[in-house]
């Protein structure tokens, strides 16, 4: 098991950053949700899709 680990500590290390930041983005996207900011970066007033992401009530 040693052996194997050693073997591929670089493809072990690098899933472990990867995976690493994916979460760091998707943990970042659900607060930027939260906090009500859009995803696409731009503002909503010209958008065509505004009513997709805000519906009127």
């Amino acid at each position: 098991m040693l052996a194997w680990i050693s073997e591929n500590i670089a493809t072990i290390l690098l899933c472990v950053v990867l995976i690493a930041v994916v979460g760091s983005i998707i943990v970042g996207m659900i607060c930027n949700r939260k906090k009500g900011k859009s995803s696409c970066g731009c503002g909503c007033a010209g958008c065509p899709m505004s009513n997709s992401c805000h519906p009127k009530k």
